[in-house]
């Protein structure tokens, strides 16, 4: 489309928004659109590029708007960090530990390259990925033909190998679309055309008596549901970690709180990346870096498209609610998001959500009363016999989304030595495998020699938590190790041993909420109250440090500001 054409939708975008003529201006290069200039808030923003992302003939949109909330970009001055010399030399560099990254780098471990993962926090998992529902979505909501769908219903076919390769828990419940009147049912029609064309296996539409026999405790008000019965929950969590000690046990290695700051080139070829840490030379950067995916592009010289954060609440209730849900229940979808509902997860939590708001900050993981309103109503609107009073938690993550909405997964047309794996928000999750699959490809593109390693292992041999074990294993593991018989989490009967496992595990936990992830210490009724002071004190022990420089989650989330009277040695009088 030649540019006269679309200044003439940019024009038409401008009036349709009652924004002033001019507001905005363009540029059209290659199928990307560039947009410049100032607008009011935020969400005139975001509805003006969704909609100029939708101009016939536009692959993928910038954004450079301008608006109230915008926070002023500060360019980094490169030469300190390089001045450090080189960290490492390897031939891939991943950036990224959520489960996207870790799922690229256990998938390329089996080649014989030297593989790097770097991510900027202190954990893996600390991005989108630990904050979103753990559904494996079947595949009726994307776009037919869009990288989305194709890789949504591959990655769903794939998590029971993945499940079983890795030891994680993965049910396969089904999933509900519900509908409580004839407008409901025409979109769930809708629904279902459009899981038909994406191959969803199972899919069909049921009536309200159908679906409360496969789940009683939805609304005696549904009258009809989109039933699919691949859909599943995972813990996100859970996951990402066995992917990245899979990863580990094939030669990948982690380093973490070692944030990207410039990607290095000669001439059109990548030759490393600068961290605070100092320079990494790699022949490759596989950009799985999430809601920063684009500030890394950015870096390349290859920016071609804009991460607009999308935030989401979740709430959790407590366990005493445990097989009351089994499946997901929603309603039709808006726009831009699944919208969200009531589930059950592996461990028999309820948790309900997520929602969706645009927010102008990465990194805004408040929750607001209206986030928290939605999500109840919808949740208590789907089910019966749940009650409120029981909810114990909420959270709020955000989502990569692109304003084309779809994944951006190839190899930089600018950068050789480049991959964007980006605009990985839902169904990312279910997606991981297949988008992991298409890395693979991609990497082999730019290095067709890689073999594959003789000694490859995709078995990931984990153990069982102490609360699954029956009571001969229980006493077995406290003869082999008397910490097993220390329970520290009460609610969620988690022991000192497990804690000790994770903390000197394949990808340490050194932080209050990486303990949280890989043992369920704190995520229970009284949500860290009884035990967190023990796991503080355990993490300062074998850390050796002292229990003030306990984190969180990283530097500057410090639990403790001054030394409590157990630190210095007893009571005081």
């Amino acid at each position: 489309m030649e540019n006269r054409e679309v200044g003439c939708q940019i024009k038409e975008l401008e009036k349709e928004l009652g924004i002033a003529e001019g507001s905005v201006s363009f540029e059209m290069k290659d199928e990307i659109l560039y947009l410049e200039g100032n607008l009011d808030g935020l969400q005139i923003m975001v509805d003006f590029c969704h909609k100029a992302a939708k101009i016939p003939g536009v692959k993928n949109l910038v954004s450079h708007i301008r608006t109230p909330e915008s926070k002023p970009v500060v360019p980094v001055d490169l030469e300190p960090y390089q001045k450090k010399g080189v960290l490492d030399s390897v031939d891939v560099a991943i950036i990224g530990a959520g489960v996207t990254g870790c799922a690229a780098a256990r998938t390329l471990s089996k080649y014989d390259k030297k593989i790097l993962v770097l991510e900027k926090e202190s954990d893996i998992c600390e991005g989108t990925t630990k904050a979103n529902n753990g559904m494996v979505h079947s595949g009726y909501d994307s776009k037919p033909g869009s990288l989305k769908a194709l890789c949504n219903v591959e990655g769903n076919a794939m998590y029971s190998q993945w499940a079983e390769e890795l030891g994680f828990h993965f049910n396969r419940t089904g999933s509900f679309v519900c509908g409580f009147n004839e407008e409901d049912m025409k979109a769930i029609q809708g629904l279902y055309e459009n899981g038909v064309k994406n191959k969803v296996p199972g899919i069909k539409v049921i009536d309200g008596t159908r679906a409360r026999e496969i789940e009683p405790n939805l609304s005696d008000q549904i009258i009809g549901a989109l039933w699919t019965p691949s859909a599943g929950y995972v813990e996100p969590y859970e996951v990402t970690l066995a992917l990245a000690e899979n990863a580990v046990d094939n030669g990948v290695r982690f380093l973490l709180n070692t944030p990207v700051l410039g990607i290095l080139r000669e001439g059109d070829q990548v030759t490393g990346v600068v961290t605070d840490k100092g320079v990494i030379q790699t022949k490759a950067v596989i950009n799985a870096a999430g809601l920063y995916a684009d500030d890394i592009a950015r870096m390349a010289g290859d920016e071609f498209y804009t991460i607009h954060p999308r935030r989401g609440t979740l709430v959790i209730f407590d366990k005493e609610n445990r097989g009351k849900l089994h499946t997901f229940a929603g309603k039709a979808p808006g726009n831009y998001t699944k919208g969200g509902g009531p589930q059950e997860t592996p461990e028999g939590t309820l948790l309900w959500g997520p929602s969706a708001k645009e927010v102008a900050d990465k990194e805004d993981m408040g929750v607001d009363q209206d986030d928290l309103d939605f999500v109840i109503e919808k949740g208590l609107e789907l089910t019966k016999n749940i009650s409120q009073d029981t909810l114990i938690t909420y959270f709020s993550g955000n989502r990569a989304a692109t304003f084309q909405e779809d994944f951006v997964i190839e190899n930089s047309k600018k950068l050789h030595g480049f991959m964007h794996v980006a605009g990985i928000q839902s169904p990312g999750l279910a997606s991981a495998p297949a988008i992991a699959k298409r890395v693979e490809k991609l990497f082999l593109e730019l290095m067709p020699k890689a073999s594959v390693k003789a000694d490859f292992d995709p078995i990931r041999a984990g153990r069982k938590p102490f609360r699954e074990c029956s009571n001969e294993m229980r006493q077995k593991m406290i003869q082999e190790n008397p910490a097993y018989g220390r329970i520290i989490c009460r609610c969620e009967t988690v022991t000192e041993g497990e804690i000790l496992d994770a903390i000197h595990g394949k990808i340490p936990a050194h932080t209050v909420d990486a303990v949280k992830r890989r043992t369920r210490a704190g995520m229970g009724r009284c949500q860290g109250g009884f035990c967190g002071g023990k796991v503080v004190d355990i993490l300062a022990r074998e850390l050796k440090i002292p229990p003030n420089q306990v984190t969180l989650k990283g530097n500057g989330s410090e639990i403790l500001k001054n030394p409590t009277r157990q630190s210095q040695g007893g009571e005081q009088e």
